[in-house]
């Protein structure tokens, strides 16, 4: 099964090669790894006694960032080596002081791997989330260094819990210890007689609630929602922004709208200014040069702003859940923002919890989001009240960073 396994890696390789001229993410995946070997070989310098920390893209590293800022603090002989596999994660961190060294991780083939563990020899690997590499998870075992899965999730559809899927849960079984969100991935993985799991809880509670005692004022978006009210479409795709241009129509007197996309690019950009040119528009990267208090509409064309922004926030619409999946709703829960998102959430844990204590709603399309909203709006208690259940949700259910730490680095009960 693992030559099946590996012949697809070479596969999946092929295919972002012919794709890259093409598509600029496939592009920017095959140039970063070009040369890895020398380039890795060369960053090696003060690096010693390194634990791994994979994160796919920018959401895993958030989703990690506290573990990884407790790491740093907490073991000044360790160096942190932060990998990603996506060009999304790795281009915008590239150059972040939390971790010592920051690159691809190599294609997961066995030479490769076996060239990327001998340059940097770690004394443990953690994967935030997901992402099973099973030539690294192969290599890692045979070489007998720790790994684990932080804030890991499992559903009954996965791979693991089919029929034909013997050969994964084989390589599951070699992690020294999983640590996962919540009871029923627990129950899950010992349905495989995989006994070595701790519920810990999400570490991106972790994550916002540093976020949210530590944003400064934002002058322009205070200049920008002046003395109206406030919705924020968050990691948008263009049916979330259909659906909050109609609602904007009818709201536009009392609130101002701004739109995140997921993708910052500019033709998505371009693609956003047209369909809301009927209004005021001002683009993030000209707030300094424009009549902030005339906008109707601000577009963050950047990354690393919506998480502040939220702040500010009356309500929220998160993007994602009509097609591929919800964002980050987190962000916005920890500021007590009312939230909004489509009908496909329900792989999310923080969604369907806060959807069942009525902090979140989920709906199917225009007309549900302007029945529900017109609700919430009317009603100042009830409006109250879901801003209070989403602040107290994230305040409840942070701390796993703490717990993950203690259980792999402490010196009791360590699962070392």
């Amino acid at each position: 099964m693992r030559f099946f396994y590996t012949t697809a890696i070479y596969l999946y390789y092929w295919v972002i090669y012919i794709a890259s001229p093409f598509n600029p993410k496939a592009k920017a995946w095959k140039e970063g790894r070009k040369n890895w070997v020398t380039r890795l070989k060369k960053q090696l310098k003060n690096i010693e006694n390194p634990v791994i920390i994979h994160c796919a893209s920018l959401g895993e590293y958030e989703q990690g960032r506290v573990l990884i800022e407790k790491i740093k603090k907490e073991e000044p002989s360790t160096s942190v080596v932060l990998t990603f596999f996506s060009p999304s994660g790795y281009e915008v961190k590239k150059n972040d002081p939390v971790a010592d060294l920051v690159t691809y991780i190599p294609l997961d083939t066995p030479k490769q791997i076996k060239l990327f563990l001998e340059i940097l020899s770690p004394k443990s690997v953690l994967f935030i989330k997901y992402e099973y590499w099973y030539n690294l998870m192969h290599q890692l075992t045979k070489r007998k260094i720790p790994f684990y899965y932080i804030s890991a999730i499992y559903r009954p559809e996965q791979v693991f819990f089919k029929w034909y899927g013997f050969w994964f849960v084989k390589q599951l079984r070699k992690c020294s210890h999983f640590f996962v969100q919540d009871p029923r991935s627990k129950q899950l993985l010992q349905s495989l007689n995989i006994t070595q799991v701790s519920v810990t809880g999400d570490t991106r509670f972790d994550r916002v609630y540093q976020i949210s005692q530590s944003v400064a004022l934002l002058p322009y978006m205070e200049q920008f929602k002046s003395t109206y009210r406030l919705m924020v479409g968050g990691s948008t795709w263009p049916q979330d922004e259909q659906l909050l241009l109609a609602w904007f129509k009818k709201y536009k007197e009392d609130y101002k709208l701004v739109i995140a996309p997921h993708e910052a690019n500019p033709e998505r950009i371009e693609a956003i200014a047209t369909l809301i040119n009927e209004f005021k528009v001002v683009r993030y990267t000209e707030h300094q040069e424009v009549d902030l208090n005339s906008a109707e509409v601000l577009i963050v064309d950047t990354i690393g702003q919506l998480s502040k922004i939220y702040r500010y926030a009356d309500f929220a619409f998160i993007g994602g859940a009509f097609g591929s999946g919800l964002h980050n709703i987190l962000e916005a829960a920890v500021f007590g923002v009312p939230l909004f998102f489509g009908p496909k959430y329900h792989k999310f844990k923080e969604a369907r919890d806060l959807i069942a204590l009525q902090g979140a709603i989920s709906i199917s399309g225009t007309e549900s989001f302007l029945e529900q909203f017109q609700i919430i709006d009317q009603d100042p208690e009830e409006y109250r009240k879901r801003s209070r259940i989403c602040s107290a949700y994230v305040t409840a259910s942070k701390g796993a960073a703490d717990q993950i730490y203690q259980s792999i680095f402490g010196d009791s009960e360590s699962v070392l």
